[in-house]
């Protein structure tokens, strides 16, 4: 008789349980184990970590923020990929790889390669909860200034790496109230 039925009694996994599928990232370290220290922004070294997609899915670009600086990093993926993301990640953080102690990233399958980036900088990586955009609240900031150089409806495989090299270049050298009016390349090289 379960054949009969419209999804052919299909059963499915629970997203809690261990074989859940595409809503588990294995092994991953939820952002409660993550030191309180990161949580006042007190000092540079603690990464928030997103993918903003292209329109029409068409590309993704990598921001990565520092939580005390603010300094911005962007890479352009060919798509929300795994392996792509992760590729970004570490060869962007790798020349300051000294200054990254941990990274913080949403619930993505785009991360599902977390333990690679983590042993290739050398840092922590939490992930945060499902629908709490708030735990990386500056990295949604952040993607919401990107936007104002790159709208929703632009395709990130037309865009030159050069036009984002100079949309970070803009953000980093932006002044910040929060900076004490400095800009966050001043407070990031600065603090070495």
């Amino acid at each position: 008789m379960c054949k009969l039925l419209r999804r052919s009694g299909k059963r499915y996994n629970r997203r809690s349980q261990r074989g859940a599928g595409r809503g588990l990232i294995p092994s991953r370290k939820d952002i409660s184990e993550r030191d309180p220290k990161v949580e006042r922004k007190a000092r540079i070294g603690d990464q928030e970590v997103n993918t903003i997609i292209g329109g029409k899915h068409q590309g993704a670009l990598v921001s990565m923020v520092d939580r005390a600086s603010k300094i911005t990093f962007l890479a352009l993926v060919s798509s929300k990929a795994a392996i792509s993301v992760r590729r970004a990640i570490v060869a962007c953080l790798k020349p300051v790889k000294d200054r990254v102690l941990t990274i913080t990233a949403d619930n993505g399958k785009e991360c599902a390669h977390h333990q690679h980036i983590a042993r290739a900088l050398s840092a922590s990586f939490y992930i945060a909860r499902p629908y709490h955009s708030l735990e990386r609240g500056l990295n949604e900031h952040t993607n919401g200034l990107v936007r104002q150089y790159l709208p929703k409806a632009t395709n990130f495989r037309t865009v030159e790496p050069a036009a984002v090299m100079r949309v970070q270049t803009i953000l980093n050298d932006r002044p910040r109230k929060r900076l004490g009016y400095r800009t966050p390349a001043e407070v990031f090289i600065g603090a070495r």
